[in-house]
This record gives structure tokens, sequence and C-alpha cells, in this order.
């Protein structure tokens, strides 16, 4: 439950919040469970802030520094989180559905088990991030970091990740049925057991990949760069080729 002083000092505005922290540095706020919904925290300083299961749906939180905050279980469902800090943030099983993270720096959070349907994620840092089990479906992943990345058990069937940078990202057995991954670099990346069915990845850079066991069913490859990828055991029936022969068998 939320600490009673510290949220009506966060309503109060942001000049006597700022003051309020800066004097007292020690003190972690608390704001779990808080009602925030289409509350105006842009640019705010919420490091290491509790708001575990707050309600922030439709949020303004632009610029605002969550890093290290506890956001785990807490609603910001349509939330605008463009610009936002959220290093090392707790965001396990948050609602992130179509939440706007646009060049969000969300480096090494942890987001295991968020749902973030149809969530803008384009041009995002999520180096080091922890996303595993996380519903990535629909989401836009354009131009994203995703360096290091752990994405085991993700969902991202049809999810937009063209231009992505995906260098030795963690995929074992992701979900990735008709995803758009034209010209990402997945240098080294894990692939083992994806599922790749009907996937865009022409031009995609896939040298040196782990690719053991996935499905590669209707995918086009059309160009992409398998140089020293393991694809054993890999399933190519009606694969476009990087040469552009269907592979028929």
């Amino acid at each position: 439950m939320a600490n009673a002083e510290h949220l009506a000092l966060l309503k109060e505005g942001a000049v006597k919040w700022i003051k309020w922290r800066t004097l007292n540095e020690n003190i972690q706020p608390d704001l779990s469970e808080a009602n925030l919904q289409s509350a105006n925290l842009r640019g705010a300083n919420l490091i290491e802030v509790n708001l575990s299961k707050a309600d922030l749906r439709k949020a303004l939180l632009i610029t605002a520094n969550l890093s290290l905050a506890n956001l785990s279980l807490a609603n910001l469902s349509l939330a605008n989180l463009s610009l936002a800090i959220l290093i090392q943030a707790n965001l396990s099983g948050t609602n992130l559905v179509k939440a706007d993270l646009t060049e969000a720096d969300l480096s090494a959070a942890n987001f295991i088990g968020a749902d973030l349907r149809e969530a803008n994620l384009e041009r995002v840092d999520l180096a080091d991030a922890n996303l595993v089990g996380t519903n990535l479906t629909g989401a836009n992943l354009k131009a994203a970091n995703l360096s290091n990345t752990n994405l085991s058990n993700a969902n991202l069937h049809e999810a937009e990740l063209i231009g992505a940078y995906l260098y030795k990202a963690e995929l074992y057995k992701a979900n990735l049925r008709e995803t758009r991954l034209n010209g990402v670099y997945l240098f080294k990346a894990n692939l083992s057991g994806a599922d790749l069915e009907g996937a865009n990845l022409r031009w995609a850079n896939l040298s040196g990949a782990n690719l053991r066991g996935a499905n590669l069913r209707g995918a086009n490859l059309r160009g992409a760069n398998l140089r020293g990828a393991n694809l054993k055991e890999v399933i190519l029936q009606k694969t476009i080729m990087p040469d552009g022969t269907i592979h028929d068998y």
C-alpha cells in the first residue's frame, strides 16, 4: 500500500517532489498500489521508487527516470514512456499493452512474464535485459538494441524487428512466427528450437547463429547471411533460401 505522505507529495507537483527527494536522498518512496491513472509525471525523478501494482494506465512518463524502480505487476497499459530511463527496473509481470516506449533506455531491466502486446518499442535500448516468457505479440521493435537480451520462450508473433540489433541474443524456443526480421543483425544469436515459420528474414545477418532444431518452414531467407550458422535438424520445407531458390523438402 502506498505511503500517504509520499503520494500526496507527488500529486502536489514536480517542484515540491524534486525538493523533497533532494532533501531525503536515503528514502525510497513507496507508491505501491497507488492510483496514478492518467497522471502527468513527465520528467519525474522516480529512481528506486516502489510502484509495484500501481495503476499507471495512460500515465504520462515522458523522460521520467525510473532506474531501479519496482514496477512489478503494475498496470502501464497505454502509458507514454517515450525517452524514459528504466535501467535495471523491475517490470516482471507488468501490463504494458499498447504502451509507448519509443527510444526508452530499458537496459538490464527485468521483464519476465510482462505483457507488451502491440507496445511501441522502436529504437529502445534493451541490451542485457531479461524478457524470458514475455508477450511481445505485434510489438514494434524496429531498430531496437537487443544485444545480449534474453528472449527465451518469448512470444514475438507478428512483431516488427526490422533493422534491430540482436548480437548474441538468446531466443531459445521463442515464437517468431510471421515476424518481420528484415535486415536484422543476429550474429551469434541462439535461435535453437525457435519457431520462425513464415518469418521474413530477408538480408538478415545470421552468421554464426545457432539455429539447431529451429522451424523455418515457409520463411524468407533471400539475401540472408548464413555463414557459419548451425543448421542441424532445421526444418526448411518451402523455405526461400538466400539465393532465391525454394527448399521443397
